[in-house]
């Protein structure tokens, strides 16, 4: 296993680091969680050298955490760095900061959190994080000893939002985004290496992009790696392309099973820095190019169509994941990212088209809301229930 320095504190990260949000699943029913599975692996892939395993208060409704917690029974514990997240999309009030931290203790069956994070900062959740001064929580809870690093991961819409937020504290971590297609979007590689500019050591995220820069790779694309002399899976290059950057302190990979795990114990011990090169990363970014020429709606996230609809949609965002589903051919994974980061469902579209006559793109929104609607019908909306 490969390892870097972090540095603001100087500890040993492994390369690649555990997500524990995409455990195996039980063959038969009985629950979210394959627990004997997720042990299994979790237990391997410390045995193989990581070091750092990421969860969140939300995985699987703490299920995640209680996992963990019993994967790191019988001296495991001692061997490896902690991450969770206080749910920032549930904080209403100061009074709950406790209730999240001493919950997520007490699953993780730990007397301290190594990395806790704020979870998903985004443009609707960074003002109430100011509102309820939950930043003075975390030092203070630094100084009591109940965390010993604080950071935040991103899923804002803009690198303005990630440069005020990583300007506004004295963060010892964050966690983004990262792979070869969301180069440019959220924080993207120019909010890598501000973080790394100011000594801030940076977790990605989804470097695979959940799944989709690796499932059912459409002919045009798979020219571009046909054409690479040195041949390696969709996960290698995805893997190797994020590697590459030296400012990268740990790559966070959601393994769901046990291949996926020993393909990437496999990948990020020989992976580094400098592991790609200049042809390569031109392969790379004209592939790209192509994955973005299967957009079917030319959406440029500009935002006119927000200030005059009636139900508040999230149209951007929408379109975005609609454009993912096509780019990609992974309606599943979309059916997931709609249940879990929209907050308000295509559905409440009144088709009113106040969007449309804004829109500099002339997109037929409403339509596209009522594709959503259909292909997705079969979505749970209990999240919207509880949280808009």
């Amino acid at each position: 296993m490969n390892y870097r320095i972090n540095p603001k504190t100087g500890l040993k990260h492994s390369l690649l680091g555990f997500g524990a949000m995409r455990l195996p699943k039980p063959a038969e029913g009985g629950g979210d969680i394959d627990e004997a599975e997720s042990i299994r692996m979790i237990r391997y892939a410390i045995d193989h050298g990581v070091n750092y395993i990421d969860t969140a208060f939300t995985y699987y409704e703490g299920g995640s955490e209680e996992v963990i917690a019993k994967a790191l029974r019988d001296g495991y514990g001692d061997k490896v760095m902690i991450a969770t997240k206080l749910p920032s999309m549930r904080l209403k009030k100061p009074e709950e900061h406790d209730y999240f931290l001493d919950t997520s203790l007490k699953r993780l069956e730990r007397d301290y959190i190594d990395f806790y994070l704020l979870h998903g900062m985004k443009e609707r959740y960074w003002p109430v994080i100011q509102e309820c001064d939950t930043i003075s929580f975390l030092r203070r809870k630094k100084e009591e000893g109940k965390i010993r690093n604080f950071g935040f991961s991103y899923h804002g819409e803009s690198f303005e939002l990630f440069k005020e937020i990583v300007d506004s504290a004295d963060w010892d971590f964050v966690q983004i985004q990262l792979n070869y297609m969301d180069a440019d979007k959220q924080a993207g590689v120019k909010g890598l290496r501000y973080a790394a500019s100011k000594g801030i050591a940076v977790i990605v995220m989804e470097p695979l992009k959940g799944g989709k820069l690796t499932n059912r790779i459409p002919p045009s694309i798979q020219k571009y790696w046909d054409a690479i002399e040195t041949k390696r899976s969709p996960a290698d290059w995805g893997l190797r392309w994020v590697a590459n950057f030296p400012e990268v302190t740990t790559i966070l990979s959601g393994m769901s099973d046990f291949a996926q795990l020993e393909e990437n114990l496999d990948i990020l011990s020989d992976a580094d820095a400098g592991c790609l090169d200049d042809k390569e990363l031109a392969v790379i970014a004209e592939m790209a190019e192509e994955y973005r020429k299967l957009i079917p709606y030319g959406c440029t996230g500009c935002g006119y169509c927000l200030s005059g609809c009636p139900k508040a949609l999230e149209i951007p965002l929408l379109i975005g994941l609609r454009n993912e589903s096509a780019m990609f051919d992974c309606f599943n994974s979309v059916k997931y990212e709609i249940n879990h980061l929209i907050r308000k469902p295509p559905s409440l579209c009144v088709a009113c088209k106040k969007c449309e006559e804004v829109c500099p793109q002339h997109l037929r929104v409403s339509e596209i809301m009522k594709e959503l609607e259909e292909d997705y019908e079969d979505i749970s909306l209990q999240w919207w229930r509880d949280y808009v």
